[in-house]
């Protein structure tokens, strides 16, 4: 049985006319003389629709016979759509060629180049600390007082929480008697909607230049979800859209605070406030982490392409961020041994404290002839740090740093950042053996081979 086009009105197709079908849908479309119709097909039994017979202006001629010209409609070509599909397809031979530019950091070691989310809680001083960096770039200065950032270059920060005021008196504290640097762009007001297209206007001026952009904050800019829209489908959606403005300027920065959730977390990625959208669009994460009232701080960095670590930090006059050590690495040695060693007793912590200076590893002897402790303390206390995962049992008798090394696979330009250890759960707190005729300096009870 033979079938024919019928538009979606009802009204049949002429027969002069093609049926044609989209190449992204496949759907069957023809020209009525004025648009493209959808097309339906029906048996030739059917009985024909009453509009069959009207006598009305032709499909494809106008109302003086003349042909009508029609919109081109792009028709699916199996062969040419199966080359469209490889048009991106590259070889391993290709890649293995190529030399690329190295990675870009605004903060080496700590951010890259890319769309990077600042995670803290209110108040704990992430503006500050966003705003140091900022101000570094601008005047080629140095992060976290250690870091040089190379030369000065262009920074535009979105103050969408502080006025003019505030600001001025911020970055003056921030400089001490050095002038607030010309490169440092500000903004403290954005329409709404429109924060994607400032950012845009101001890197189609200064995105070759390598700039450092800080949105502070998100939540001030965040728009509602679509109809239909999930949140997770909205942060995602928001991320994208602020990830694509650094694919289109490369080497340039795109950082931007944010809070984290109130309810604590093992893995410090799922702290970050929202769904995990948010923090899946962007290139690095970074979570500043302070006690109320305390002046010392952890940074806690992974992503794509900075190396997962954590540092130790200071917090001094109310508003300024250094570093805890003479570089990345001794930050993170010192951040590593404080969270090895919270909630010790002196003999855990002097033990931990050994076996973290160590990372070839150390045995229960070495310890007891460094410490002068008992034997059997030491070995209780090994196997107590390694059960609560705060040092690492890494063969019989053989202890370790809890380090697992997570590299970056780029650099940056001739002074790649180190890599050390990777970011663990917290540990729960060590129970001092409690043997019987050990004193306070675990001794009292004969050693055992």
């Amino acid at each position: 049985m033979s079938r024919r086009p019928v538009f979606s009105d009802g009204k049949p197709v002429p027969r002069d006319i093609d049926v044609e079908y989209q190449a992204d849908s496949g759907k069957p479309m023809a020209w009525d003389g004025h648009r493209w119709q959808d097309v339906d097909w029906v048996d030739e039994t059917e009985t024909p629709s009453p509009v069959e017979e009207d006598n009305s202006e032709k499909p494809g001629s106008s109302s003086n016979g003349e042909p009508k010209s029609r919109p081109r409609l792009v028709v699916a070509d199996p062969e040419t759509e199966e080359k469209d599909l490889l048009t991106g397809l590259r070889n391993g031979k290709w890649l293995d060629a190529q030399e690329f530019e190295p990675l870009k950091y605004a903060v080496p070691g700590i951010l890259p180049e890319g769309l990077s989310l600042l995670a803290g809680a209110p108040k704990i001083g992430k503006s500050w600390l966003a705003l140091s960096w900022s101000l570094a770039v601008a005047t080629g200065g140095h992060a976290l007082g250690r870091i040089f950032v190379g030369e000065p270059r262009p920074t535009l920060y979105l103050a969408l929480e502080d006025g003019d005021r505030r600001l001025q008196d911020r970055c003056r504290r921030l400089l001490e008697a050095a002038p607030i640097p010309e490169l440092f762009d500000y903004i403290t007001r954005v329409e709404p909607g429109l924060v994607i297209d400032t950012l845009r206007a101001w890197l189609e001026l200064h995105g070759d230049a390598r700039p450092l952009v800080t949105l502070d904050t998100l939540g001030k800019v965040m728009p509602p979800a679509l109809q239909g829209e999930t949140t997770y489908g909205r942060d995602y959606r928001i991320g994208s859209a602020l990830h694509a403005l650094c694919d289109d300027s490369a080497g340039s920065s795109l950082l931007i605070p944010h809070h984290d959730r109130k309810a604590g977390a093992s893995d410090f990625v799922a702290t970050v406030s929202g769904t995990n959208g948010l923090a899946g669009a962007a290139d690095t994460v970074i979570v500043l982490a302070r006690e109320r009232h305390e002046a010392t701080g952890v940074l806690k960095v992974t992503g794509r392409d900075v190396a997962e670590d954590e540092y130790a930090l200071t917090f001094t006059d109310g508003g300024v961020w250094a570093l805890d050590g003479a570089d990345l690495e001794a930050a993170a040695a010192k951040a590593q041994q404080d969270r090895v060693t919270s909630g010790l007793g002196d003999r855990s912590a002097e033990v931990a404290a050994f076996v973290l200076a160590r990372p070839q590893g150390v045995r229960a002897a070495e310890v007891v002839a460094a410490l002068g402790l008992d034997r059997n303390t030491v070995t209780t206390l090994l196997a107590r740090l390694a059960e609560a995962k705060r040092i690492v049992r890494a063969s019989r008798g053989l202890y370790t740093p809890p380090v697992t090394s997570v590299t970056s696979v780029t650099s940056y330009e001739d002074d790649p950042p180190e890599s050390n250890s990777r970011n663990t759960c917290n540990a729960p707190p060590i129970e001092e053996p409690t043997l019987p005729g050990i004193d306070d300096q675990g001794k009292g009870l004969e050693s055992r081979a």
